[in-house]
């Protein structure tokens, strides 16, 4: 079990995607954003998992063949796109991700970015952030629209770097 090191992980990984939101005009988002991982359903099972180079979600999973500490967190939390998989309306009654409103996926590029920084540390490349999303994006159920722009700013992130990046954020979408 360690608290202070899930504690101090979880609170700069908060910090840094504040940071990015405050940088987009996104304060409410930035002051809200991973408020559920300090709840005692995410925070214990954190803590008991806590590696400090990966999220301990994927142990609790490991370990008890679901995290329940993952599905709390994805039902709170509109910059997953987990939260916005639903079924299909009309003829297709499948499982289908929804489109996702700007504001969350921009979100949910902060929070990638941040988590990137976080867990590789002085070893973060700007390609970090495209190359974990490529290792599971065949899992991923999103809606095409929201695919595109997510890939659009992962891979201008690894291309053109950060600066550039927001830049376009700021200038091109509307949020």
């Amino acid at each position: 079990m360690n608290v202070f090191g899930h504690f101090k992980t979880i609170t700069k990984h908060k910090i840094l995607v504040m940071k990015y939101c405050f940088r987009l005009g996104l304060y409410k988002q930035g002051l809200l954003h991973d408020m559920s991982k300090y709840s005692p359903t995410e925070f214990i099972p954190g803590c008991k998992y806590y590696q400090g180079i990966q999220s301990p979600n994927n142990a609790e999973r490991e370990a008890n063949g679901v995290s329940l500490a993952w599905l709390h967190h994805k039902g709170r939390n509109k910059h997953h796109y987990e939260y916005w998989i639903d079924y299909g309306t009309g003829e297709n009654k499948e499982m289908q991700g929804m489109k996702i409103p700007n504001k969350y996926m921009i979100e949910m590029f902060c929070d990638r970015l941040a988590a990137s920084k976080n867990y590789n540390g002085k070893n973060y490349t700007q390609a970090d952030s495209w190359e974990y999303y490529e290792k599971g994006k065949q899992y991923a159920i999103l809606h095409p629209e929201s695919r595109a722009l997510l890939e659009k700013l992962l891979y201008m992130l690894k291309e053109e770097g950060e600066e550039k990046t927001f830049e376009y954020i700021r200038k091109n979408i509307k949020y």
